[in-house]
């Protein structure tokens, strides 16, 4: 059994994906089941009632908790009786032969946990596909989102899902201790699933709350800081950077430091990069600020 879990908040995207999906699950011949765990409070019942093979769980987020997605995932998990769970994301198209090359390396190959491709629409090229080019030509990674991951049952219960005190970047954290208990992130570059990025506005935003998210982690995980610079570099470069710039009170070409990361991306739209990174770095700093509870 596959058990295929969809988290949604008033997504209405979640009707091509559910569509797009159980036809794709259809077709690799697995006894599968899809779950959606919905925290739109009834806002999407019209979705729920145009897929009834679906399982649909309503979720009422608990007290306190403004952002809820490890909770919803961990809430789909439960609801799950497959031994191998996959999740993607509401607004999220699989392309052909997505599920069987997905969970293919599980059934087959012996490996724990794979992650698939996630890709702008064609012809939408964005700073997250020139990284998800990179993670095609691999064959193991060091971490992974949630957007097209499949992971054996076992697994998730070892390390006990989602972490829930995350707001963003728990899935990164998942992989993170998958890989503290000896297990392998399988990449598998084939099994791809499309989804829109959004507007530059909406990519900004995104960004910010990956920087809060990259901090977090890194709080939370502190035997990995010490390869810090050289894995990520940009979770220190920007942020300092960013801590420097009332040097240009006596500096004045203080910001000419930017010329150096332009150049390095000039084919990749230098100025959409140092946005983006620029915000990613105010993310960061916004999170290592924060009062800690």
């Amino acid at each position: 059994m596959i058990s295929i879990v969809i988290i949604s908040k008033d997504e209405p995207a979640l009707d091509g994906t559910l569509g797009a999906v159980t036809h794709a699950a259809g077709a690799a011949g697995l006894p599968y089941e899809i779950i959606v765990v919905d925290a739109s409070e009834g806002r999407l019942d019209a979705v729920a009632a145009a897929h009834p093979h679906v399982r649909w769980t309503a979720f009422t987020p608990p007290p306190g908790a403004r952002v809820t997605i490890a909770h919803q995932r961990n809430a789909g998990v439960r609801a799950a009786e497959g031994e191998v769970v996959v999740f993607t994301d509401a607004g999220c198209l699989p392309r052909d032969g997505w599920l069987r090359r997905l969970v293919t390396p599980l059934l087959d190959e012996g490996e724990s946990v794979v992650s698939g491709l996630v890709t702008g629409p064609e012809g939408h090229d964005s700073l997250y596909d020139a990284d998800a080019r990179r993670r095609a030509a691999a064959r193991y990674l060091p971490e992974c989102g949630t957007g097209n991951l499949a992971v054996r049952r076992e697994v998730f219960d070892e390390v006990t899902g989602f972490d829930e005190t995350f707001g963003y970047g728990s899935d990164v954290d998942f992989s993170w201790r998958v890989q503290d208990a000896g297990h392998r992130i399988r990449s598998a570059g084939d099994a791809v699933v499309t989804h829109d990025w959004g507007d530059r506005r909406r990519q900004l935003r995104r960004s910010y709350v990956y920087g809060k998210a990259r901090a977090r982690l890194y709080l939370k995980h502190r035997g990995r800081r010490a390869d810090l610079l050289r894995r990520e570099p940009m979770v220190l470069v920007y942020p300092l950077f960013l801590l420097g710039l009332p040097l240009t009170l006596w500096f004045p070409y203080y910001p000419a430091l930017l010329l150096v990361p332009a150049w390095r991306n000039r084919h990749n739209g230098p100025a959409r990069v140092l946005a983006d990174h620029l915000v990613y770095g105010a993310g960061v700093l916004a999170e290592l600020l924060a009062p800690r509870r």
